[in-house]
């Protein structure tokens, strides 16, 4: 059996089984990756990299989404030369059944009560 050629440009991501919960509660610990969070599950389907403004440097954002694709929260793949991001939802509620939609939901409603 041989394996399938991998593109240089793909991107290691963690196996289902291997996603771990400290890892997704430590990735959605930090304000500005629970803020790409919110604004993936707002959205319908991927997002590019360049779609976030992100008050961070580029170099900061870059750091933020690989912390979330290797904890597994978000897969990242490469559509001609943009970077799109997708939740990895049907994986985390598969493991963890209800957690992503309560963080949300907590980080909505702290975000209206702070005004973020």
């Amino acid at each position: 059996m041989t394996s399938p050629a991998v593109s240089s440009r793909s991107l290691p991501h963690p196996e289902r089984d291997a996603i771990r919960l400290e890892d997704v509660l430590h990735a959605l610990s930090d304000p500005m990756r629970l803020r790409i969070v919110r604004e993936l599950a707002a959205g319908s389907g991927e997002l590019s990299c360049s779609y976030f403004d992100l008050p961070v440097t580029k170099s900061t954002t870059t750091h933020h989404f690989r912390v979330l694709r290797e904890s597994g929260v978000i897969r990242q793949v490469y559509r001609g030369t943009a970077k799109m991001n997708g939740l990895r939802r049907d994986d985390l509620e598969g493991l963890f059944p209800g957690l992503l939609d309560a963080l949300l939901d907590a980080a909505g409603r702290q975000a209206g009560r702070l005004g973020g």
